[in-house]
C-alpha cells in the first residue's frame, strides 16, 4: 500500500491486536479524538513511541497520528519571531532559520543560531527528517537537546483542544515530572513560537555527549543574557540545563544573584559558586558520572561568559579583553575535511596478469554487499512450516530458580511450546575448552542474561511477546560482580598463569628508580553488523539436522548440537555463506543460540529460525575481557627498563570459554615490544556472575601491551623524558628474546618505527604542539607513537591446523572448499587469489561458495589471525596435488588450454577433486619449563597519533594517525590496508570510546546503539596514512605474507596515549607533574576530570562506601 503525499489527507483508521492507530484529516478531528482518547499517544516520526514499544515493552492501546494536518505544520512569520507548527520536522524548522539568518538583522538571529547549533549534532539526518519539533517538547526528555534553548529563550507554546486555547511560556514550570508537562490530558500542543533576540541579548547552546555525531547528550546547556542598554550590567539572564535533573531546569538561584552585576570576573566567580552549589546531583543518579556532570555545568558557563565578553567588545563596551591563550575556549567545532594516503609495494614487473597475489583486488562480494543483493543467514527464504523462537533469560546475576510459571505466556496467540532443560534429548553440557556451561540453565542461573529456556510461536513477534510474559521466581544469592569484589572474594579459575625470566629481585637492586602504578582497561562490545542467528532445519530421518548459522566455527557448532541432540555429529551439517562481522563474538558464543533453536527444531520436527534482537545480544553473549593491570617496574636514569613485576586481572564471567587463552596471550604480550631482561608475569582468571566475556580481536594481547605502554608513559613522565626517546631506547633489536625464550630472528620493529617517526613528521610536530600549547590554555594538543609486537599462531597447539577441498569440473571452472569462514575481512577473496596463482588460471574461473562441515571437517574456528596463513598453504597443498595429476596431460599438449587439459585428466579418469592439509611446523610451548616456540612469527607496526582536548569539556579530536604495518608480502593490498584501518578504528573505539556500563547488582545498562557508541565517520583521524612496509618477505606463511586482522588493533592506544600526552600539558597548568593514572578508555568524562582545574575543584567526588552508583567498573 502506498500513502501518496500528492493526494488529499483523508482520516484512516488502522486495527492491530493491541492497537489501534489513527490518522485525522483535520484539527477539529484530531481534538475530537484526544478529547475522546485523552490517554492516546501523538506521533508524528515515531522516533520516541517506536522504540518505547520495540524496547521498552510498552503498550499504547490508541495513537494519534496528525502528519498531515496543515495546521500542525504550518510555519508563520510574526512580528516578533517564527511560529512553528508542532508537527513541523526539525528539518523544515532548521531550513527556515537558516533562511531567517542570512535574510534577518545578526541581533535578532541569536535564539535562532542557538537552535541551529543543537540541530547540527541531533541525531542523523534521516531522523531529523521525520521527528518533529513537538515531540521532542512533548516527550519531556531531562536530556533533550532543544528543550534548554526554548527555556532560556522563553518560546511560547500554544496549547489546543476542543474547548479552546491557551498559551503558556516554557519555563520551569512546564516540565512537572520525569518525562511529564503542564498539558492536561486532552490538550494537544499547537505550535511553539520562537522569538526574534534583542539588541543586547547574547545566546549560546552547548551539548556535550560520549560521542560528538549522533549522539544522547550526558548535559545541554542553553544560556541567554540581556544587558542594560549601554552597559556591560545583567539585566535579564536565564540559565538552562538538561541532564542535571529529571527534568529540563533553570538555574534560577544563580540568574537572580547576578542580575545587577557587570559581567566580569568577580561575576564568574560567584556564578561557579553559586551553580556549583544550585547544580547538585545525588551520587547514586541515573546515569552516573556526577563529579563531571557538576563541572561541566561551571564549564560551560565559562565558555559563554568568554563568548559574551568577546562580543560585548565587538559592541564597544570596556571589558575585559579575552587573552588569546583563553580565545580556544569560545571556538565553535567544525570539522574539516578528510584526508587519507595508502601507501603499498606494485607487484614485481614480470608478474603475470593473471597471477593476481599482492594485487589491490576488490574484495570479490564487495558489490553485492554494497548493493544489499549479498546473503546472510536471515535471508535464507522462509520454510513453508517454519516457526520462531525467542528465548527466556535471567534478570538475576545469581539465583537459585524457585519456579517457572508459563501460564500468562502460554495465553498468547501463536505459541507453538515452551523449552526448558528437561527437554534436552542429549546432553545440557556446553562449553569450549572447558565444560562448564549449560545449553539452558537448570535450577541455578549466574548471571544476567543466562538462557533459562525458549518460547517458539509462529512469528518472531508472537515469540518475543510470550518469552516476555514468563514468571520466573527467584531466590537471590551474593553475586561477584567487579575485578575487585572477585580479588577480595579469591574467585579465580585455575590455573593462574606465570612467566618469568630473569633475576626480578637483581633487576630491582640493580634499578635507579622503581615506580608501581595500575590500570583499568574496560570491555567492549563486539557490536558486528549481523547479530547472532541460526536456522535448524530437521531433515526427517536419523536424527538429520542441517543448520544455517551465523559463526565463525562450524565444527564447534556441529560439536555441541550433536551433544545437545544426543546424535553423532555425522549427522549435523553446519553451514556458513558469510557473517555480517565476527570479530571473535562468533568463536565460541553462537552455540548459546545455535543449540537452543536445534533442540527446538529436533522436538517440533519443524523448521525454527532466531535471530537476536541487539539489546538481546549485548546482554547474552559477553564481549571483551575488562582487565585490572598492577605493576613495579624498575628503571635507570637513562630509561633503560630493567624489572618489571605485573599481575593481570581478566574478568572472565559465568564460565571459562576462552578465558584461559585470553589471559595467556595478554601475558605472552605483557612487554609488547620492549626488551625487559627481568621480569614476571602473572595472570588471574576473575570468576563473576557476568555474561561469559570472550574472543575479540587481539585476544588478550591488546590489554596486556595497555598494561606495558602505561609504565613506558610513567617512567618517561617521572623522568622528565619524552616518552617516544624511552620506548625507542627500549625496543627489541634482533637476536633478543622474549620473556617466553623465543629468539625474535626476522624483526622490523626498528625499520617501522624510523619510516612512521619520518612519514609522520614527528620531530616537527612536536615542536608545533609545544608551541600551540603554550598559546592556548584551554585546548590542549598532544602526541604519541606506540609499537606493536603481535605474535601469530593458536596458543592452543591442536587448532594450528587447516584442511581444504578442490573441485575441478570438466568445463575447467573450479570450486573451492576450505575451513575459514567469510566474515567481511576478504578471505575467501584471498583464498582465490593463491588458487589462481598455483593453479596458473585467472580467478574468474574460481568459486567459493560457502563453508560447511560435510565438505571439509573438523576445522579450527576463523580466529587468531591466522586463518590466510592456515587456510591458504592447505588450500596450495590440494592444488599442487591436482596439478601434479594434470602433469602428464599438459605434457602430452603443451599449447593446449586449461580446459583442455582437465578435459583430458577427465576422460582418462583421473580425479578431479583433492583434499589439502597443513599445520604449522615448529611450534609448541610449555607453561611449566617456559621452553618451546609459542608463535610461528610476530607481526610488527608503529603508528603516530595527535590529537587536541577540550580541556572544560573532555571532547577530543583526531587530529592525525600514521600507521606503518608490516605485513610481509601483502597478499592483497587493498584487503590489508581496509583492515590495517578497520582495526584500527575498532581499537580507537575501545581505547577512546565504548563504554559498557553495569548495575552493582550485575546488569548490562548499555544495551544498544542509544547508550552504546562505536566510533563515528567523525571518530576517523583527519589525516590518516597508512604505509604497508616494503621488501619485508615471511619465510613462515604462504607466499611471504602476514597476517594482519589484529596486529593492527592495538595501535589505536596511540590515540590513548596522545591524549594523555595533551592531558599532562593542561594538568602542567595547574602547576600538578608526573605520572598520573588515566584508565581506559580516555572517555570525554575521563579527559575532563583528569585536567584538574580551579572548576574541578569545585566538585569534589562523593566518598566512595557513601552511596550505590549507578555504574561499577567491572
Amino acid at each position: 500500500m502506498t500513502l501518496s503525499k500528492d493526494r488529499k489527507p483523508h482520516s484512516l483508521c488502522f486495527h492491530g491486536e493491541r492497537m489501534t492507530w489513527l490518522q485525522p484529516d483535520s484539527l477539529d478531528e484530531f481534538l475530537n479524538l484526544k478529547w475522546k482518547h485523552p490517554d492516546a499517544r501523538v506521533v508524528v516520526g515515531n522516533t520516541e513511541v517506536g522504540v518505547e514499544v520495540k524496547f521498552k515493552n510498552m503498550v499504547y492501546p490508541v495513537i494519534l497520528a496528525p502528519t498531515f494536518i496543515p495546521e500542525l505544520s504550518a510555519v508563520t512569520h510574526t512580528e516578533d519571531g517564527i511560529v512553528f507548527g508542532a508537527a513541523c520536522t526539525l528539518s523544515h524548522m532548521a531550513v527556515v532559520l537558516r533562511q531567517a539568518v542570512e535574510s534577518l538583522p545578526p541581533h535578532k538571529t541569536e535564539v535562532f543560531l542557538a537552535v541551529l547549533e543543537q540541530l547540527r549534532w541531533f541525531a542523523g539526518v534521516q531522523i531529523r527528517n521525520v521527528a518533529a519539533v513537538g515531540g521532542n517538547i512533548m516527550t519531556a526528555s531531562p536530556i533533550s537537546d532543544l528543550n534548554p534553548v526554548f527555556m532560556a529563550a522563553g518560546c511560547k507554546l500554544t496549547l489546543v483542544d476542543k474547548d479552546g486555547s491557551r498559551e503558556v511560556q516554557m519555563d520551569d514550570g512546564f516540565f512537572t515530572g520525569y518525562r511529564r508537562t503542564a498539558l492536561r490530558p486532552q490538550q494537544i500542543l499547537l505550535s511553539i513560537h520562537i522569538p526574534y533576540s534583542k539588541k543586547t541579548q547574547f545566546v549560546s547552546a552547548y551539548k556535550q555527549s560520549p560521542r560528538r555525531e549522533d549522539d544522547i547528550s550526558i548535559v545541554t546547556a542553553a544560556m541567554s543574557v540581556t544587558f542594560t542598554p549601554g552597559t556591560d550590567v545583567v539585566e535579564n539572564l536565564r540559565l538552562s540545563f538538561g541532564g542535571m535533573a529529571p527534568t529540563t531546569v533553570l538555574a534560577k538561584k544563580t540568574a537572580n544573584r547576578l542580575i545587577g552585576r557587570p559581567w566580569g570576573e568577580e561575576l564568574l566567580e560567584e556564578a561557579c559558586n553559586s551553580m556549583a552549589e544550585e547544580m547538585s546531583l545525588d551520587p547514586s543518579v541515573p546515569g552516573g558520572m556526577v563529579t563531571y556532570r557538576r563541572t561541566l555545568t561551571l564549564s560551560l558557563f565559562y565558555k559563554f561568559y568568554l563568548t559574551v565578553l568577546q562580543k560585548l567588545r565587538l559592541q564597544g563596551l570596556k571589558v575585559a579583553e579575552v587573552t588569546s591563550v583563553c580565545l580556544s575556549a569560545t571556538e565553535v567545532h567544525h570539522p574539516e575535511t578528510p584526508s587519507s594516503v595508502q601507501i603499498y609495494q606494485a607487484v614485481a614487473k614480470g608478474q603475470n596478469q593473471d597471477d593476481v597475489v599482492g594485487r589491490p583486488i576488490m574484495h570479490l562480494s564487495a558489490m553485492k554487499q554494497a548493493t544489499g543483493e549479498a546473503v546472510y543467514c536471515d535471508d535464507v527464504p522462509l520454510y513453508e512450516n517454519e516457526l520462531y523462537l525467542s528465548l527466556i533469560t535471567s534478570s538475576k546475576a545469581h539465583a537459585r530458580i524457585l519456579s517457572i510459571d508459563t501460564s500468562g505466556a502460554e495465553r498468547c496467540p501463536g505459541v507453538v511450546c515452551f523449552l526448558f532443560a528437561d527437554d534436552i534429548p542429549g546432553s545440557n553440557t556446553a562449553g569450549s575448552l572447558k565444560f562448564d556451561e549449560t545449553v539452558l540453565a537448570d535450577g541455578e542461573v549466574t548471571c544476567v542474561g543466562h538462557i533459562i529456556g525458549a518460547v517458539v510461536a509462529k512469528t518472531q513477534l508472537q515469540a518475543q511477546r510470550a518469552a516476555k510474559a514468563v514468571r520466573i521466581e527467584y531466590e537471590e544469592r551474593q553475586p561477584v560482580i567487579t575485578i575487585q569484589e572477585a580479588i577480595a572474594t579469591q574467585s579465580f579459575y585455575q590455573p593462574i598463569r606465570t612467566i618469568q625470566k630473569g633475576d626480578l629481585e637483581l633487576g630491582f637492586k640493580h634499578a635507579d628508580h622503581i615506580l608501581e602504578g595500575e590500570m583499568h582497561i574496560g570491555g567492549q562490545e563486539h557490536f558486528y553488523l549481523e547479530t547472532n542467528v541460526t536456522l535448524a532445519v530437521p531433515r526427517g530421518e536419523d536424527g538429520e539436522m542441517e543448520l544455517f548459522v551465523s559463526t565463525q566455527a562450524p565444527t564447534h557448532t556441529q560439536s555441541l548440537v550433536a551433544m545437545a541432540l544426543g546424535v553423532p555429529a555425522n549427522r549435523v551439517v553446519v553451514r556458513v555463506k558469510r557473517m555480517g562481522g565476527g570479530f571473535g563474538g562468533k568463536e565460541s558464543r553462537t552455540t548459546l543460540l545455535s543449540t537452543v533453536v536445534a533442540v527446538a527444531a529436533n522436538k517440533l520436527k519443524r523448521p525454527v529460525r532466531c535471530m537476536l534482537d541487539r539489546d538481546e545480544d549485548m546482554l547474552i553473549t559477553g564481549g571483551r575481557h575488562p582487565f585490572y593491570g598492577k605493576y613495579k617496574v624498575g628503571f635507570l636514569n637513562s630509561g633503560r627498563v630493567v624489572a618489571l613485576d605485573v599481575t593481570y586481572y581478566g574478568n572472565a564471567g559465568n564460565s571459562m570459554d576462552l578465558s584461559q587463552a585470553i589471559v595467556e596471550r595478554a601475558l605472552f604480550h605483557m612487554e609488547n615490544s620492549y626488551r625487559v631482561p627481568n621480569i614476571r608475569g602473572r595472570g588471574f582468571l576473575c570468576r563473576t556472575n557476568l555474561p561469559s566475556n570472550t574472543a575479540f580481536r587481539g585476544f588478550g594481547g591488546p590489554q596486556g601491551m595497555m598494561v606495558a605502554e602505561s609504565w613506558m608513559t610513567d617512567v618517561a613522565q617521572s623522568l622528565g623524558k619524552s616518552p617516544e626517546e624511552v620506548r625507542r631506547l627500549n625496543l627489541y633489536m634482533k637476536g633478543d628474546s622474549t620473556p617466553f625464550n623465543q629468539v625474535l630472528d626476522q624483526i622490523t620493529l626498528d625499520r617501522c618505527w624510523d619510516e612512521c617517526m619520518s612519514r609522520s613528521g614527528y620531530q616537527q610536530r612536536r615542536i608545533a604542539i609545544d608551541l600551540y600549547n603554550r598559546q592556548n590554555r584551554w585546548t590542549k594538543r598532544g602526541i604519541a607513537v606506540v609499537p606493536t609486537k603481535f605474535g601469530i599462531s593458536f596458543t592452543a597447539l591442536f587448532l594450528n591446523q587447516a584442511g581444504a577441498l578442490v573441485h575441478i569440473y570438466t568445463d575447467g571452472s573450479v570450486l573451492l572448499t576450505h575451513g575459514g569462514t567469510e566474515m567481511g575481512q576478504g578471505l575467501h577473496t584471498k583464498m582465490v587469489q593463491v588458487a589462481s596463482r598455483v593453479l596458473g588460471i585467472p580467478s574468474s574461473k574460481i568459486h567459493i561458495s560457502e563453508t560447511s562441515t560435510n565438505t571439509v571437517p573438523n576445522t579450527s574456528a576463523t580466529a587468531a589471525s591466522a586463518s590466510s596463513d592456515l587456510n591458504g598453504a592447505a588450500l596450495k597443498n590440494a592444488c599442487e596435488i591436482l596439478l601434479k595429476r594434470l602433469e602428464p596431460f599438459k605434457a602430452k599438449n603443451p599449447n593446449g588450454t586449461w580446459e583442455d587439459w582437465v578435459k583430458a585428466a577427465y576422460f582418462d579418469r583421473v580425479s578431479l577433486s583433492a583434499n589439502g592439509f597443513y599445520k604449522t611446523p615448529d611450534i609448541g610451548y610449555d607453561f611449566e619449563t617456559n621452553s618451546g616456540r609459542a608463535f610461528s612469527y610476530f607481526s610488527y607496526g608503529v603508528a603516530c597519533s595527535e590529537v587536541e582536548i577540550d580541556c572544560l569539556t573532555g571532547s577530543h579530536k583526531n587530529l592525525s594517525t600514521t600507521i606503518v604495518m608490516d605485513v610481509g608480502n601483502s597478499l592483497n593490498p587493498a584487503i590489508d590496508i581496509g583492515q590495517v584501518e578497520g582495526a584500527f578504528m575498532q581499537g580507537l573505539g575501545l581505547f577512546t570510546l565504548e563504554e559498557l556500563h553495569y548495575s552493582p547488582q550485575g546488569v548490562l545498562l548499555t544495551r544498544g546503539p542509544g547508550s552504546y557508541k562505536i566510533p563515528a565517520f567523525g571518530d576517523i583521524p583527519t589525516q590518516l596514512t597508512v604505509s604497508l612496509l616494503r621488501d619485508a618477505p615471511n619465510d613462515k606463511a604462504i607466499f611471504a605474507s602476514k597476517a594482519v586482522g589484529e596486529p593492527p588493533l592495538f595501535l589505536a592506544s596511540s590515540v590513548f596515549y596522545a591524549i594523555k600526552d595533551a592531558i599532562s600539558a593542561a594538568r602542567a597548568e595547574s602547576g600538578i607533574t608526573g605520572p598520573f593514572r588515566l584508565d581506559s578508555p580516555a572517555s570525554a568524562e575521563r579527559i575532563r576530570n583528569a585536567c584538574s582545574d580551579r572548576f574541578t575543584k569545585l566538585c569534589p567526588l562523593a566518598e566512595a562506601g557513601t552511596f550505590i552508583p549507578w555504574s561499577v567498573q567491572v
